[in-house]
């Protein structure tokens, strides 16, 4: 009682008539929320209420808890706020317990989200531009602009009566951080799980880098686009048994990759038509001819065959850009993912540009042509639409078709498709090197990890992240950028010697070129070399490889990194791994709680983390997503000083969203909190 006293009301104790304090202070009917809750933590600050909660409670008994690091260069909004409620109640409850609970406050401070913001910021747009610019500027740039927030972050999450330790934080860019990411991918090299590949993967030209699979599938990345969908005839070369002309019909969406077409694919067990029209013959999925009724118009049925007939057959190419080259191209091919569902039962194969296109044309002696650069636009190779980006070239290349009489049909269609998280440009697949963890030899092990794992929602563990483990593949981690953890790779540059050195210490990399780093970015990691000590000559150089790290392998790391294992702290470490605790929203079951479930699985055979809350997605009022652009909803800041971070607490934490479902947020429903909730209790307190 004397405590509420303290905090409710005048300092000077209220006196009764005999001198006998009172049990409870004097106070008003209508309460000013804002104003008690400021007075609440200016006493929590001078206290040092939290330091203390912490320091009271016994080292032995500890309950670990996963702060996932939000990236600085932007506001806190409204879902960082209901995360950070769940992040802060559970630990205060299982600091009741009486638990040891440290919150250690970290900073996402590498990848595209700070290149990106640097690029806006600096005026300077890819990597010609930014090697041009100096990649040391650019870095430093970034160095600074990526914690331009902290304070404010700092300032949000206090008023919202957070405890957090914000002054023993990690950040992602410092060198201890970065060693321990090296460690890992030493660690995973020397498990055989990171190999190099050259293959098609998504590609954000927008960025100029390879992205992973689940980074497409990141919030709304994937989503509806309107895109030309085409039907291009391809005449086969005529052969003994043919009616007359036959011409293959195919259908794609992706009219940018005909130019490099170099193979036509067919259902071996497809029933295939031939329809004559005015003469020519054309061959498509027979449970395809009636959706081309109106282009078939006036045709006869002429039989049908398998698509095993057609396996073979050569044709004459679209464009002559490649028809010179030794490929042993431009034939039809049997393909087992062929079907009837949408198109005409034929697809075309272009192996620079696709993922089964290219094991398709690997499987059958085709080679690969990529005509198209870094920066999405097509190549001298393709020089009538060289210089132009492939999106901008698909109305060029339809009327080139039209125009050859090549064109049968062309409709606008809308499907959902993958879109760079960072630049909200659309991907193209599009074949290049690439490092890799090699996830799916470990994928069974992983998805037993997961049953050791209690879910919230229970139906995430077997629904939503066992099916994506499940079914998950090769991880892509190595980004052509420059901020970031570096890939610790030194390859001989000259072929004719090879060799390959994997770092994983700074001991080690001192230890090979005798200069301890104290900066492991970009340039300066660039600059160590010597010479290879496979080359008798002397003449070639260890150099390394140019790429860094996917930020993701780095937000993974987080459980060892932020306390420098194996290098410090490793017993500490190795007797608290699995947290007790993380919590995101639903999403990162294809993100953070990935990653970090990849990482442990390889590394440490456990997994991260024992329970895992998956709260739902906040919407605005009207249903849409939060928008700055839309304004359609109230800034924290003002909630805290018209309603309360209290009413909002209880607002976020009463619902259904902290058990996975979505939930709007709404002015209204912060104001029934205080009339319904916390109204009443205060009134009771008036009362006594």
């Amino acid at each position: 009682a004397s405590s509420l006293a303290r905090t409710f009301s005048d300092p000077s104790e209220k006196m009764t008539d005999d001198a006998t304090p009172r049990p409870y202070p004097d106070i008003g009917s209508k309460p000013d929320l804002p104003a008690i809750e400021r007075r609440i933590l200016e006493r929590w600050k001078a206290d040092e209420t939290f330091e203390h909660s912490v320091e009271q409670r016994p080292v032995d008994d500890e309950f670990v808890f996963f702060d996932g690091p939000p990236f600085a260069n932007g506001l806190p909004h409204h879902g960082h706020l209901l995360t950070g409620y769940v992040k802060d109640v559970v630990p205060r409850y299982q600091t009741m317990r009486g638990k040891r609970v440290e919150r250690r406050f970290g900073w996402d401070c590498h990848g595209l989200p700070a290149e990106m913001e640097a690029e806006k910021q600096l005026g300077v747009s890819g990597r010609a531009a930014i090697t041009d610019y100096g990649i040391e500027k650019f870095n430093d740039f970034c160095r600074t602009s990526v914690l331009r927030y902290t304070d404010e972050w700092e300032g949000v999450v206090t008023r919202q009566a957070r405890w957090v330790d914000f002054e023993n934080d990690y950040k992602t860019m410092e060198l201890p951080y970065m060693e321990s990411v090296m460690w890992a991918f030493k660690q995973l090299w020397d498990k055989g799980l990171i190999y190099e590949s050259y293959k098609v993967r998504p590609y954000s030209w927008g960025a100029e880098t390879p992205l992973s699979n689940f980074e497409i599938r990141l919030d709304d990345a994937t989503r509806p686009r309107q895109d030309p969908a085409i039907t291009v005839a391809f005449d086969l070369v005529p052969a003994d048994g043919d009616p007359g002309p036959m011409k293959v019909l195919a259908w794609t969406t992706t009219p940018w990759t005909l130019p490099s077409n170099l193979g036509l694919a067919v259902g071996p067990d497809i029933d295939y038509a031939v329809m004559e029209l005015d003469g020519a013959y054309y061959v498509l999925g027979d449970e395809t001819v009636e959706g081309y009724a109106k282009q078939l118009e006036g045709a006869t049925r002429h039989g049908a065959r398998k698509g095993r007939e057609l396996v073979g057959r050569t044709y004459r190419p679209l464009f002559d850009f490649f028809a010179d080259r030794d490929f042993d191209a431009f034939r039809v091919l049997a393909g087992d993912f062929i079907d009837t569902a949408e198109g005409t039962g034929v697809v075309h194969i272009a192996p620079g540009f696709g993922e089964d296109d290219q094991r398709l044309g690997e499987e059958n002696g085709i080679g690969l042509v990529v005509p198209v650069n870094d920066e999405g636009r097509f190549t001298d190779d393709v020089p009538e639409w060289a210089g132009q980006n492939v999106f901008d070239a698909n109305p060029d290349i339809i009327r080139a078709l039209r125009d050859a009489g090549r064109l049968v049909r062309h409709d606008s269609y809308e499907h959902n498709y993958p879109h760079c998280w960072r630049t909200d440009t659309p991907i193209i697949y599009r074949a290049m090197p690439s490092w890799e963890v090699r996830v799916t030899k470990i994928r069974d092990r992983l998805v037993e990890l997961n049953q050791q794992i209690n879910w919230v929602p229970d139906n995430v563990r077997d629904g939503r992240f066992g099916r994506w483990l499940e079914g998950a593949r090769d991880w892509s981690i190595s980004r052509n950028r420059f901020w970031g953890s570096p890939i610790p790779i030194w390859r001989s540059d000259d072929p004719a010697y090879p060799r390959i050195d994997v770092y994983g210490s700074l001991d080690e990399l001192e230890g090979d070129f005798g200069v301890r780093p104290d900066n492991l970015h970009r340039p300066f990691i660039d600059e160590l070399a010597r010479p290879n000590p496979d080359d008798p000559t002397g003449a070639s150089m260890m150099r390394r490889v140019p790429e860094v790290l996917d930020c993701w392998f780095e937000s993974g790391s987080m459980p060892f990194a932020q306390v420098h294992y194996p290098f410090e702290n490793r017993e500490w470490f190795e007797e608290h791994f699995p947290a007790d605790f993380i919590v995101e929203y639903i999403n990162q079951t294809r993100g953070w709680f990935y990653t970090l479930h990849v990482l442990a699985g390889a590394l440490f055979d456990k997994p991260a983390f024992n329970n895992v809350i998956c709260h739902g997605i906040l919407l605005a009022d009207d249903g849409n997503k939060l928008s700055k652009k839309l304004r359609n909803y109230t800034e924290p800041s003002e909630v805290f000083e018209k309603q309360g971070a209290d009413a909002l607490r209880w607002y976020f934490m009463s619902s259904n969203i902290v058990r996975g479902g979505d939930t709007r947020i709404s002015d209204q429903g912060i104001d029934d909190v205080v009339r319904q909730v916390i109204t009443p209790i205060w009134n009771a307190f008036s009362f006594f």
